[in-house]
């Protein structure tokens, strides 16, 4: 067959291939061209999912008559100069509009804020029609309708009618978070509506956006990020980590305002959260970053979502850096949906509550790790009784609730030092031990809430801290092998582990270059015991392609760590003293991740007194 030049409209349809996926495609591009205008209202209006039809309508500048022809022509834009390198608007290709008319029927009605009358402009499957007069008010309406009507092919690869909405939806939340100040409707078939009324654009405005897109309760579960590092900024807020969820489809990411999905972000915060939250749980996110449009390419793909970063390392690292030292000095916080499960268990009727996403079976462990780090902890002297057993009141008598007072002053002077004393446990925020019940649970008190506690669960998370603490304050024990183990590599990768060997041996892990292609491992960290070497080199390897970092190696060890931990806490039936429950509070409240336990459980749960006196009746 020779070769020829194909048609202006095959061209588009090919486009269109690539940016216009699904309605939802649509909706993307025209709001994104909305907000470039300037609008500050968006209305979206869509019937069929979408297929049947899209319309988008702004308050924005408008178009001018004249250019009416260029906007739906292939290449031509208003948002781009000469420097491809200095995009700051969130389209720039040219293509979304010649795109969706070379597949649909789509129609421009638009008026400038100077013009005396609006001018609409035709498009059917690629065949253009002359620009007439319309009636309209300033800004802009783009309606497109029969999507796909052009390429019925495509139409077999649509979902239902409620998905291909849906995933509008989901396309409008994410652009609006990035825009506050904008309000968005969005309305179907389904008489449903999505509004997102117009906040500020201050800290507080942006985080009512939020709310309004991911839920009332993400503020009050969330902790603030704000970190700076060689140009590059990052802000906005992450879940603490016993607020999480079962996928990842509530992390949103922006760079310079623009909706992303991209895999070194979400591997970033997979790795910041890799110590509080389990593999399959994954945490509420909303991160803006702000750096020089000359070191991210936004280029990559002509639906815009994936972008390239001149130095992912530095991105990589300042994600996962500002995420780690929030969660540490955000202190200790219970997740509001710990206490709304309590309160709807306790309701009459209700079905019992289960933390979500949590393996069942987990159970307490045979030895006890003695260095706990916190002074007058000896589970094994307690001679407490479960305040359930031994009465005939059910274990509430005197007698049995001796064992856990202090015993009677004997001045004044003792009696206020004991007053004074309680009062400063009960302003901790987990405030004073009162007793300990079904040989596993602390009961709390403080000023305006009540607190339990799982021993067994706070305790494997304190006891882990200190093991990963000593495990990277000091270069990690090594094993010398018998024979070094030869790894045969790409040159490249041989090349990026030599780069590292530094990093690697202060995690005990002693690599060298062998010739052309290859590595030789002298030693591995003895905390892995009999390891496969072959198998850990190469995914070092890969993960250093990918992300520029080590932490596979780091991972392997903490999990070590962690096993040793979950087996070394005090178990589940241990009887405690006062003052061993109370030494085990304090030290959760400054131990940084204390909320939850290496398996992601949450290690308390915090019930106001405002709940409390609402489940009586007395509010």
């Amino acid at each position: 067959m020779p070769i020829r030049q194909l048609s202006e409209t095959m061209i588009n349809q090919i486009a269109a291939g690539e940016v216009i996926e699904r309605p939802a495609s649509v909706v993307k591009e025209l709001v994104e061209n909305a907000l470039d205008a300037g609008a500050a209202r968006i209305e979206i209006v869509t019937a069929g999912g979408g297929l049947n039809l899209i319309r988008v309508t702004d308050d924005g500048s408008g178009i001018p008559e004249k250019e009416l022809p260029l906007a739906i022509a292939r290449h031509c834009t208003s948002k781009l100069a000469d420097d491809i390198h200095d995009i700051r608007s969130l389209g720039f290709r040219g293509e979304a509009l010649p795109s969706i008319g070379s597949v649909a029927r789509l129609s421009i009605r638009s008026r400038t804020a100077n013009g005396d009358s609006a001018a609409e402009i035709g498009i059917e499957g690629g065949r253009v029609s002359a620009v007439k007069p319309a009636a309209a008010n300033r800004g802009t309406t783009v309606e497109v309708r029969d999507l796909f009507f052009a390429t019925p092919a495509r139409l077999k690869f649509m979902k239902g009618e409620r998905a291909e909405s849906s995933a509008t939806s989901d396309v409008i939340k994410r652009i609006a978070i990035a825009f506050p100040t904008v309000r968005f409707t969005l309305a179907g078939s389904d008489r449903s509506t999505l509004e997102l009324p117009a906040t500020d654009d201050s800290p507080e405005g942006r985080l009512r956006r939020v709310a309004q897109v991911m839920g009332a309760d993400f503020p009050a579960n969330a902790i603030a990020i704000d970190a700076m590092r060689d140009g590059v900024h990052l802000a906005g807020h992450v879940s603490i980590p016993s607020f999480s969820r079962a996928n990842a489809l509530q992390q949103y990411a922006y760079v310079n305002g623009r909706p992303v999905r991209d895999k070194l972000i979400a591997g970033a915060i997979r790795g910041a959260f890799a110590d509080v939250l389990p593999r399959d749980r994954h945490a509420v996110t909303v991160l803006f970053l702000t750096l020089d449009p000359a070191i991210v390419d936004v280029n990559v793909h002509p639906a815009k979502a994936d972008v390239r970063f001149r130095d992912p390392g530095l991105v990589r690292g300042l994600i996962v850096g500002a995420i780690r030292e929030a969660l540490a000095n955000a202190g200790i916080r219970a997740a509001t949906s710990g206490a709304a499960g309590m309160m709807a268990a306790f309701r009459p009727g209700a079905a019992s509550y289960a933390y979500p996403g949590l393996a069942n079976g987990h159970r307490s462990y045979e030895a006890a790790y003695r260095a706990s780090g916190f002074a007058g902890f000896d589970p094994a002297r307690s001679p407490q009784r479960p305040l359930d057993a031994g009465s005939a009141n059910g274990g509430f008598g005197e007698n049995d609730q001796a064992a856990f007072a202090a015993g009677s002053p004997h001045s004044a002077d003792a009696r206020a030092g004991q007053d004074e004393a309680a009062e400063t446990l009960l302003g901790m925020a987990l405030g004073a031990a009162r007793a300990q019940v079904h040989e596993n649970y602390i009961v709390a008190q403080t000023r305006d809430s009540l607190v339990i506690v799982d021993q067994h669960a706070a305790h494997e998370r304190l006891v882990y801290e200190a093991l990963k603490n000593a495990l990277h304050s000091r270069a990690v024990p090594s094993q010398m092998l018998l024979l070094p183990e030869i790894v045969d590599l790409p040159e490249e990768d041989a090349e990026r582990l030599a780069l590292h060997s530094e990093t690697l041996a202060r995690f005990g892990l002693a690599v060298e270059r062998f010739g052309p292609g290859a590595v030789a491992v002298r030693e591995t960290p003895s905390m892995l015991g009999e390891t496969n070497v072959q198998q850990l080199v190469r995914d070092l390897a890969d993960e250093i392609a990918d992300n520029d970092t080590v932490d596979t190696l780091k991972e392997r060890l903490d999990k070590i760590a962690a096993t040793m931990a979950c087996h070394g806490s005090v178990r589940s039936g241990r009887l405690l003293k006062p003052e061993e429950m109370n030494a085990l509070l304090r030290q959760m409240e400054a131990t940084p991740g204390a909320g939850t336990c290496n398996h992601g459980r949450p290690t308390y749960i915090e019930l106001r007194l405002a709940d409390i006196e609402r489940l009586f009746g007395r509010r």
